[in-house]
């Protein structure tokens, strides 16, 4: 701290951490110190950025105030070192040039939205850059999906090609301009530009190339648009038939597909909107929120057909509010890429991989080197779910309570990201999706190969599942010299958990998602653990039930309804799907009976996703899905279409080594009752949710009287259900639990990583 005699002069170094390189940190540090009189310097450098402050003591405190105070929008400091140096006795203060050596301590800031300063230029016919898409400065604009290396200078990111112009580099070199050192500064005469290919990647030669773009959507073409982090594949999201044939060569029969709108008031057109989906819709991080469809609403139902929700966006790049200001009230954007690969972002990638889906390209010679999908949030209540952490809030790290050992952890098989915790942060990579395709397997080893370099930091501790298949597990263990940790998939999902809200200690775990591999070889799923980040003990699970034809269950929630309803019945249950008219005949039900009782190509699972596909087909909502997720999210819909559904009988028992068994089959039983007495299908899925939540309760309250513990986790793919969400946490803390979910990384297969990192290095300390 300064010297209390305010008159002598003493010479300070601090070093920021934290997110303080791309966001307008080193000028704002520039103007405090001219402000307050003071001298010396601030410079970027690996470790963060580094200012020498010489003054008076009054004007030093006078400066760190203003500096906790009065932070750059996007600006986050970790942790400040601060040490009294000898007085040198500057003449002025200066910004100096970049430093290269030293140890990585910078977080790499996300992409930011266009700002509203920006906005304003881009629309004004008398600013220079009127109506050019790449328009940024400080506070908006590209981030990590243009940088190839730290520190974050424009010669080590993809616009290191684009020279300034004389305009552009007097506003780069003027501390007091809100564009001093944005990286990606540019204007129409210096910056990239757009251009317009056929499908077949010809050049199609205009002055024009936007409005060409907008005058093909209004024809119903497809068109493939270079964004931020990747392309989306863009149709009116008005025109039906733009819509069939984007599905039909997207191989997307059903899949809800998300949308962009101009403003709040054309998301209100589209969705009903609370204050907290404002909040998110409207956030910097602009991410895909789900909101409730609007009835009547000014869009093609084909958008999202038989789901409540449709994912909601406003623009977040200068070309997109360019697009949008041209009456449309929403233009589809999904992801383009083929089934299971991951997005696009190279131009000639784009036409080689889109060929036969993209009518037109719309392009722009700004090279994207990471790939970046869209985030996509909810809100339950009041608390915002994750449920893919990408664009807009990586590659920010998670801050953890303690402190681990650099840890790489490869994530599961399913819905991808990878971590690697250093310290007590954890850095996860953006989402890259399912490891089913050798385009996918490439993003995996590129993205590992990124998360490595932005945090100067490769492991020697690999943490991964432990299901043995899984691409990441052979991955891992076919690296040399490193220590390999398999984490078991429940406890993962916890300990993710745990971590990212600072709890230490045991808790009662209630992970619920499709499938993982138990420790007994099972598929578990619906899992309630005593763990805390290091171990765990399974002290209780849904009682097994079969998947006829094992995979082909996963499709065809038919087969897993008449699992269901043999674990409930016996050898009666042929003549109850009878009188259910089960799609199947009386020869079908023998054989598949005959299958489950001899386990033939039958595995078990005591997965809580199965059991809501199994009760998704009973009812008679879908006997088949075109895409993962699909029967659950639409008996979720039909919950939600009447409240109060009557809670339905359940049986909680011990098994010989003293863990519970939850049996959901007196559940069945019951439901199949209410479909004989023509109850609506809509009061069956409500009394299922209710029933599961009241299932929940009553086996931690079992595990709570065994134990004494008090606090509860929830985790796992089955709490992106909204209803589900919140019935558990209202009738946990009714119950007297102390409940934590997840915040900050999705409760799917998103967040696993977070949770083999933590308990990787846990068992490393």
């Amino acid at each position: 701290m300064p010297s209390r005699n305010k008159e002598v002069i003493k010479r300070f170094r601090y070093l920021f951490a934290g997110v303080v390189q791309g966001v307008g940190f080193r000028p704002f540090i520039y103007r405090l110190a001219v402000r307050n009189n003071l001298r010396g310097f601030v410079q970027n450098r690996p470790e963060g950025v580094l200012a020498e402050i010489e003054g008076t003591a009054d004007a030093v405190e006078s400066f760190l105030s203003q500096v906790r105070e009065q932070l750059p929008p996007q600006a986050q400091i970790t942790h400040v070192s601060a040490a009294e140096m000898a007085a040198r006795s500057d003449d002025q203060f200066r910004i100096i040039d970049s430093a290269a050596d030293g140890a990585g301590n910078v977080h790499i800031p996300p992409e930011i939205a266009v700002c509203e300063n920006c906005l304003q230029e881009l629309f004004d016919p008398a600013d220079r850059r009127y109506r050019y898409p790449f328009i940024n400065c400080t506070d908006c604009g590209p981030r990590l999906t243009i940088i190839r290396a730290i520190p974050y200078d424009r010669s080590n990111t993809s616009m290191a090609c684009f020279p300034l112009c004389p305009q552009c580099r007097a506003e780069y070199e003027n501390p007091a301009d809100r564009r001093f050192h944005a990286e990606p500064n540019a204007c129409p005469q210096c910056g990239p530009e757009i251009s317009i290919l056929a499908s077949d990647g010809t050049l199609i030669k205009t002055a024009d190339p936007l409005g060409v773009a907008v005058r093909l959507l209004r024809d119903g073409k497809i068109l493939a648009i270079k964004g931020l982090g990747g392309f989306h594949l863009s149709v009116d999201a008005a025109n039906d038939e733009a819509l069939r044939r984007l599905r039909s060569r997207k191989f997307r029969e059903e899949k809800p597909l998300a949308v962009m709108v101009g403003d709040l008031a054309d998301a209100r057109k589209v969705g009903l909107v609370n204050a907290e989906e404002e909040r998110m819709l409207a956030s910097p991080q602009r991410p895909i929120v789900l909101l409730q469809k609007k009835e009547g609403g000014m869009i093609s139902s084909l958008v999202a057909p038989r789901v409540p929700n449709i994912g909601v966006m406003l623009p977040y790049t200068p070309l997109h509010y360019l697009l949008l200001k041209n009456n449309f009230t929403a233009l589809v954007m999904t992801s383009a890429n083929q089934v299971d690969e991951p997005i696009c972002i190279g131009n000639r990638e784009a036409v080689k991989r889109l060929a036969g889906v993209a009518d037109y390209f719309l392009i722009h010679n700004r090279d994207i080197l990471v790939r970046c999908d869209d985030s996509i949030v909810m809100a339950a209540g009041e608390r915002r779910q994750l449920l893919r952490r990408s664009r807009g809030f990586v590659p920010l790290p998670v801050e953890l309570k303690e402190s681990f050992p650099a840890v790489l952890a490869l994530g599961p098989q399913l819905k991808v990201t990878q971590c690697i915790v250093k310290g007590n942060f954890a850095f996860l990579s953006a989402h890259l999706g399912d490891m089913e395709t050798p385009q996918a397997r490439d993003f995996f080893h590129a993205s590992l190969s990124l998360l490595k370099k932005i945090t100067e930091t490769d492991p020697g501790i690999i943490a991964c599942d432990y299901h043995p298949d899984y691409y990441s597990t052979r991955v891992a263990e076919k690296l040399n010299g490193v220590k390999v940790v398999r984490v078991q998939h429940h406890h993962a999902h916890i300990a993710g958990c745990l971590a990212e809200n600072g709890v230490s200690g045991n808790v009662i775990g209630i992970a619920m998602d499709g499938t993982g591999f138990g420790l007994d070889g099972h598929a578990w799923g619906g899992e309630f653990l005593v763990a805390n980040q290091r171990e765990f003990r399974r002290r209780g699970h849904l009682k097994y039930f079969a998947l006829p034809g094992g995979e082909k269950a996963i499709h065809e929630p038919w087969r897993i309804a008449a699992g269901l309803l043999q674990s409930a019945y016996g050898a009666s249950w042929i003549s109850v799907a009878g009188r259910l008219g089960m799609d199947m005949d009386k020869s079908k039900n023998e054989l598949l009976d005959k299958i489950i009782a001899g386990r033939i190509n039958t595995p078990l699972t005591s997965g809580l996703g199965r059991l809501f596909d199994g009760v998704a087909a009973l009812i008679g909502l879908r006997s088949r899905v075109s895409f993962e997720g699909q029967a659950a999210m639409e008996l979720e819909a039909a919950a939600a279409e009447t409240e109060g559904g009557e809670p339905l009988p359940f049986e909680v028992a011990c098994d010989k080594d003293g863990g519970l068994i939850l049996d959901m089959a007196p559940a069945v039983r019951a439901m199949v009752d209410a479909i004989m007495r023509g109850t609506e299908r809509s009061r069956i899925a409500s009394s299922f949710h209710v029933t599961l939540t009241d299932a929940f309760v009553a086996t931690a309250k079992q595990i709570r009287k065994q134990t004494g513990i008090n606090r509860t986790a929830l985790s796992g793919g089955c709490f992106q259900n909204r209803l589900l969400l919140l019935l558990t946490i209202t009738g946990l803390e009714s119950a007297g639990f102390d409940v934590y979910y997840h915040k900050q990384v999705p409760a799917n297969d998103g967040g696993v990583a977070l949770g083999q990192a933590v308990v990787a290095g846990s068992l490393m300390k």
